[in-house]
């Protein structure tokens, strides 16, 4: 780390990603659907006897040239950037001499882990080649693009602007990348009046705004880097560089790449091991930084990527787990107008990966499941993140309004693991809550590497709470079974009984060829698939009217992406008869990513 001389600067690596065009596949990579030649390990590889500075060992990848062009922007597009944005430009960073020889030092120390590190073969769970490969790839910024083609007509009710969050790596990994690792990317499409502009940009965490300066990556990636003894050197060597002020994690890791959600007048994009970032919406239909959000400093700790909001009270309910000391777990929530409630702290025994939440009417509803944080796995050469089979999963029901967790009630759910929640309410006849998630086996699949197939089976859990009993079934019948893995329910009725889910059709995994409407009461499904060789992500339920009596009067929104011309659009289906309303063509790609939320201009005019 350096200073003279910097290593290739901005992320410019994404601006010569091709998309691949007809390729055949290995067997790795046909595992995960990926095609085997949109990217390659260079191929000098050998292990050699000279220590090489990290700052000059080169990419794990290449990426060939794409069969469409990608937008030029001109020099007035950049000129209506906004302003707080800057350019991903290496700066020389200020060191005085004994800096500049610790950053030397340990340069030279991590070059010889990343040579190392490449003598032996990855994981797909950690594999570039395999993560970030096709359309999983990154995208460079873009600025704004009015007047997008539109095919179909996009319904009055919708004016706002749809906005989806995702995995967008700055810089090109020199070692383990999982997905999930990479930089927070915004994707923003504007609705006014029957047309349509675009716009993503990068959300400037601190971080990237450190990476930036220092023209390459060196703050350990979460998941892809920090396994076994190479993952304690990783984390070694940051802390060093820390002590030395070379870097400064003081003020947060976090990559905000997974949820968003508009709460009290500002969009804030949010991953689970860090403070929520807030980005504002221009009146152009940019996206700028604002910067780590506290909730004017009520918030000291990380907020998980998916909180909720109470449709009724408009309060917002979150959680936050730490993953090295007690308490593992505190839940809180905020007035609609961002007033803080004190901490509730959870006792847990272990802490436990707890990505996603519930809530009802009344109760917090709180997933203990089986897969664990347990450092001391990197000590023996593992995963910090395990399936521990030794472990009950469990979901506690909690008062929203508890301020302590003594009325806490645990029911035991058996071999239960959801990734995400997609709603739960109260059936006070029976006293039980009823859940209704996805349950994924095995658990730990997405992060670390097994040879049993990944299944994601939409399940109802009931749990009881004058027996302290569960029971479990699946959703929908056998024949119609699918993996069906990100989604929602109408958020009006968020925490209350509804009949249907709008949930992706997650096949070929990771990939997501359609969205399934289901009827979480009688198992009918509703299926629609985006065509040949056209994936897509999460879709997006948007009420036509709030006020409205049936729960799908409203539309699905989903980016959409054809592999066969690289084209992508933003698709909007009527959620009654599923049938394409309207499809608008984007300029340029939109990589498969996480979680959306659409902003009512109503909404955005009282923006912060």
């Amino acid at each position: 780390m350096a200073a003279p001389p910097l290593a290739p600067n901005s992320g410019s690596w994404v601006k010569t990603y091709q998309m691949p065009h007809n390729l055949s596949s290995s067997s790795s990579l046909q595992y995960m659907g990926f095609p085997s030649k949109s990217i390659f390990l260079k191929k000098n590889m050998k292990p050699n006897n000279h220590t090489r500075c990290a700052l000059h060992s080169p990419s794990v990848l290449h990426f060939p040239k794409q069969p469409y062009p990608q937008p030029v922007i001109t020099r007035e597009e950049n000129s209506s950037k906004p302003k707080n944005k800057k350019n991903h430009q290496a700066q020389p960073p200020h060191w005085n001499l004994v800096q500049r020889a610790a950053a030397m030092a340990l340069d030279m120390v991590e070059g010889a882990l990343v040579s190392r590190e490449r003598q032996y073969p990855l994981p797909k769970t950690s594999d570039p080649r395999v993560q970030i490969a096709g359309n999983f790839a990154p995208v460079p910024e873009q600025p704004v693009r009015h007047q997008l083609p539109i095919t179909g007509a996009i319904p009055n009710c919708i004016n706002g602007v749809y906005l989806r969050n995702g995995a967008n790596p700055l810089f090109e990994p020199v070692a383990g990348h999982h997905f999930f690792d990479g930089d927070g990317m915004v994707h923003a499409v504007t609705i006014n009046d029957g047309s349509a502009s675009y716009a993503c940009r990068f959300t400037e965490t601190q971080r990237l705004i450190q990476e930036q300066e220092l023209g390459r990556p060196v703050f350990p990636k979460a998941i892809g880097e920090l396994h076994g003894h190479s993952g304690i050197a990783r984390l070694a060597l940051f802390y060093a560089r820390g002590l030395f002020g070379l870097v400064d994690h003081n003020h947060g890791t976090g990559v905000a790449n997974a949820g968003l959600v508009y709460f009290n007048g500002r969009l804030l994009a949010m991953s689970e091991d860090d403070l929520p970032y807030q980005v504002r919406i221009t009146p152009a239909g940019d996206l700028e930084t604002v910067g780590r959000y506290s909730f004017d400093e009520q918030l000291r700790s990380s907020m998980i990527a998916h909180p909720k909001i109470d449709p009724i009270s408009g309060e917002l309910f979150a959680l936050s787990y730490d993953v090295v000391q007690k308490p593992y777990l505190k839940y809180f929530k905020f007035s609609p107008n961002g007033t803080k409630s004190p901490d509730v702290e959870i006792p847990l025994p272990v802490p436990t990966m707890m990505h996603d939440f519930a809530i009802t009417e009344n109760f917090v509803v709180i997933p203990d499941q089986q897969v664990v944080f347990n450092l001391q796995e990197m000590v023996s050469g593992g995963s910090p993140v395990i399936y521990d089979k030794n472990k009950k999963s469990r979901f506690g029901i909690l008062s929203k309004n508890a301020r302590d967790a003594s009325d806490i009630i645990w029911v035991e759910s058996p071999e239960t693991f959801c990734f995400h929640l997609w709603n739960a309410w109260e059936e006070p006849e029976t006293n039980e809550v009823v859940v209704i998630g996805s349950c994924m086996t095995p658990p730990d699949s997405i992060f670390n590497e097994c040879d049993e197939s990944l299944e994601s089976v939409l399940s109802e859990i009931r749990l009881n709470l004058t027996t302290g009993k569960s029971t479990r079934r699946q959703i929908l019948s056998e024949s119609e079974q699918v993996n069906l893995e990100a989604g929602m329910v109408n958020r009006n009725r968020l925490g209350r009984k509804t009949q249907f889910a709008y949930l992706a059709i997650a096949e070929p995994w990771p990939k997501v060829s359609g969205f399934a409407k289901v009827d979480l009461s009688t198992g009918e499904v509703q299926k629609h698939f985006y065509g040949n060789r056209r994936y897509g992500g999460e879709p997006l339920f948007l009420p036509r009217d709030p006020n409205s009596e049936r729960e799908d009067d409203g539309y699905i929104m989903a980016f959409v992406h054809d592999e066969r011309t690289g084209k992508s659009e933003l698709q909007i289906v009527n959620a009654v008869n599923l049938q394409l309303e309207a499809s608008v063509e984007l300029p340029s790609r939109v990589p498969y990513g996480f979680h959306g939320t659409f902003v009512d201009s109503k909404d955005l005019a009282h923006q912060a």
